[in-house]
């Protein structure tokens, strides 16, 4: 049997983790945390019975906390709660599912208490990687992507050593705009952005996706997950979604993981490993698929893919300003403050006047992160 705690387990990910465990006779949850979704939370803690949940609302959690005090589960709250159900002594396995920034402290201190990590919080790595991976190489902690690109590389490269890889090539569905120039993209609302043509996901997830961020973030912890150079990823549109990353040799042979787009093979993939066990996913069928094509990504009209590499070459707190911008950025759009063109502008303001700091350490990781979200909204209220 393995312990789990589930790290944002009111979002989407969450959610289809505690549905994949439903399938697996062999786990159980022990901690659960949410944002502010206490009703969805109460009915979760219910269920499964964890030893603690987490919500990152303190007025929140004081409300949870009178619910579930006659059932003997423990409600914690704030940044200090999520690292309580990260740290959780039965835990075995920690799946980080929250959005943002704040997945980054409680990611790091379940390494340092030996848990494995099943990985979807990419900003954990987008920020701070070169310091996480040192803390998990130094704690011999295994680190298991849940994303479903990442996942693919992981799969694939198990084909070859290390000094054998050429590049990793990652996917990229091009979301909904994919084909529009900048000027068919000036009134788009949120409703159209949303509507991502494949992948179930999140509203923050979902514009990321829109504006290729997400493909952004996802080289930059390709990077450091599995230690190669910038040079040598390389990103294509790939629209319908069945390829999900790939992996070259120096021979010119290609790796690939294919199969439909569902979250819940790569989650369950990342839950059982090293073994596969029977999922009860729609599986792929190849004599169904029309076609496969391939897309250099438009650069000119998505410019946050640019920016992720050019913030991982300039290093150092670069990354962390890239990602606190984008999330200040994404939540005004979400919140019909400013228009979709204006978030690639004001991340790239804020890469241009951000001082960045060499070789930080986790207090400079954290405090360009503030600065960022500052200069954001200094610049919104201009």
């Amino acid at each position: 049997m393995k312990n789990v705690s589930i790290l944002g387990s009111t979002g989407s990910i969450g959610t289809q983790t505690l549905e994949v465990i439903n399938e697996l006779d062999d786990f159980n949850i022990v901690g659960l945390s949410a944002n502010t979704n206490i009703d969805l939370l109460e009915k979760q803690a219910l269920k499964y019975k964890p030893q603690i949940v987490a919500v990152y609302d303190e007025n929140r959690a004081k409300l949870l906390r009178e619910k579930l005090r006659i059932h003997n589960i423990k409600v914690v709250s704030g940044m200090d709660g999520l690292i309580e159900v990260a740290t959780e002594k039965q835990s075995d396995i920690v799946l980080t599912s929250v959005v943002g920034m704040i997945g980054l402290l409680p990611t790091l201190e379940a390494i340092k208490s030996g848990k494995i990590i099943a990985l979807a919080n990419k900003e954990t790595l987008v920020t701070a990687g070169e310091i996480v991976m040192a803390e998990a190489k130094k704690n011999n902690i295994d680190i298991i992507p849940v994303d479903s690109e990442h996942s693919a590389i992981f799969q694939s490269l198990k084909s070859g050593a290390k000094e054998e890889v050429s590049k990793i090539i990652l996917t990229a569905s091009g979301g909904p705009f994919r084909g529009k120039k900048l000027n068919d993209l000036k009134n788009v609302s949120v409703f159209d952005a949303l509507k991502h043509p494949n992948w179930s996901m999140g509203r923050k997830i979902s514009i990321d996706s829109a504006t290729l961020m997400n493909k952004g973030l996802e080289v930059i912890e390709a990077k450091w997950l599995f230690d190669v150079n910038i040079e040598n990823i390389e990103v294509v549109v790939h629209p319908q979604s069945i390829i999900h990353s790939m992996v070259e040799f120096i021979d010119g042979s290609i790796i690939a993981q294919l199969g439909v787009p569902d979250m819940k093979i790569p989650i369950q993939y990342a839950l059982t490993y090293p073994a596969r066990k029977y999922s009860s996913t729609k599986k792929l069928k190849l004599t169904e698929i029309k076609e496969l094509t391939f897309e250099e990504p438009d650069l000119d009209t998505f410019p946050c893919l640019k920016f992720a590499f050019e913030a991982i070459k300039q290093g150092g707190t670069m990354p962390s300003v890239l990602n606190a911008a984008n999330e200040i950025a994404v939540k005004l759009f979400l919140e019909g403050k400013i228009q979709f063109l204006d978030i690639p502008k004001l991340i790239e303001k804020a890469m241009l006047k951000h001082k960045i700091i060499y070789k930080p350490n986790l207090d400079d990781i954290i405090e360009s992160d503030k600065w960022a979200r500052e200069y954001i909204i200094s610049e919104y209220n201009r």
